[in-house]
């Protein structure tokens, strides 16, 4: 029985140590302090929708823990897609903090059993990737059904009067004209809110505002927004007592490449300086945040929209 009870021992003794290690490898992490800088962009997958013509759409986003700002990673051996035919459509100008849901590839029905794989690499860190994968039930996304309180994704078009689509990545376009570096243009989105709401229900007597935001998606050089003349100013609200200092930046006036648009249906503008000249790709968010039942964390109801921008010397 002694050879037993020492193996029993020695068997014991190995799980201690290989419990013990990894809880001291997190103890250590967590008592150490998240660097402002250099830490790598993480992608993220959000979940899947399924189409009635038997194709899957998948979410992806991206976390960007690095406070001092935006990282910039470029088409590439550090960031792709696979396989090839999905590549192209992932930001390369990460800003900091969560990116949800900024871009969404559609799987074809024969290929929606398939998983598609974005690969980043931020400077010296090692490759993190995440697969974009559909039919897990745990992950199916529902915001193109109406929210409990009728909310839906609005649609979006270019210009004034542009043809509107909805979704995640509901269009891709050229901006009509030329653009040179150093030199301010106008851009120009229309949206539509289609939710019903219960008007009879206080909270939506009026239209909600929709919400625009612009993006640089990709590009080679920065992209300054600046608010255009007809955009209301909106003044930062109020801060309660209490409120502690790393939560006031939630109480900061919106930038001013975030418009609001009210009645529910309407144009937005900003303009645009284009720092440097190359192919860029501009996104614009149009969302339904101001409802109680939409939020980027409930994974509904935005639309995005992409405008190509050629910048010339």
């Amino acid at each position: 029985m002694q050879p037993i009870n020492k193996a029993v021992t020695a068997i014991a003794l190995s799980l201690m140590a290989a419990v013990s290690l990894p809880a001291q490898a997190q103890a250590d992490r967590y008592l150490t302090l998240t660097p402002p800088s250099g830490l790598p962009i993480i992608p993220v997958m959000e979940g899947w929708i399924g189409n009635e013509d038997g194709s899957r759409g998948i979410s992806f986003g991206f976390i960007n823990r690095n406070e001092e700002g935006a990282v910039d990673i470029p088409l590439g051996e550090n960031n792709y897609i696979e396989p090839a035919q999905f590549n192209g459509m992932q930001p390369t100008h990460f800003p900091a903090g969560r990116g949800t849901g900024v871009f969404m590839l559609t799987l074809p029905a024969e290929l929606a059993g398939e998983d598609v794989w974005w690969y980043l690499k931020t400077g010296a860190s090692e490759v993190l990737k995440v697969p974009g994968r559909a039919g897990i039930s745990a992950y199916e996304l529902d915001f193109i059904l109406p929210r409990p309180q009728g909310t839906l994704q609005p649609h979006a078009g270019f210009g004034e009067s542009g043809e509107r689509s909805v979704g995640l990545s509901a269009l891709v376009e050229d901006f009509p004209g030329s653009v040179t570096a150093g030199s301010p243009v106008t851009l120009i989105v229309n949206a539509l809110d289609p939710s019903v709401r219960d008007t009879s229900d206080p909270r939506f007597e009026e239209p909600i505002a929709i919400g625009l935001h612009w993006f640089k998606h990709q590009g080679p050089g920065d992209v300054e927004f600046t608010r255009h003349e007809s955009t209301e100013v909106q003044e930062a609200p109020e801060i309660p007592d209490g409120i502690p200092a790393n939560f006031r930046r939630r109480f900061r006036a919106p930038g001013p490449e975030v418009v609001s648009i009210k009645g529910g249906e309407g144009v937005g503008r900003v303009i645009a300086t284009f720092s440097e000249p190359g192919e860029y790709l501009i996104r614009t968010l149009v969302e339904n945040y101001k409802a109680p039942d939409s939020s980027a964390g409930d994974q509904c109801c935005w639309t995005n929209i992409y405008q190509r921008v050629t910048v010339s010397p």
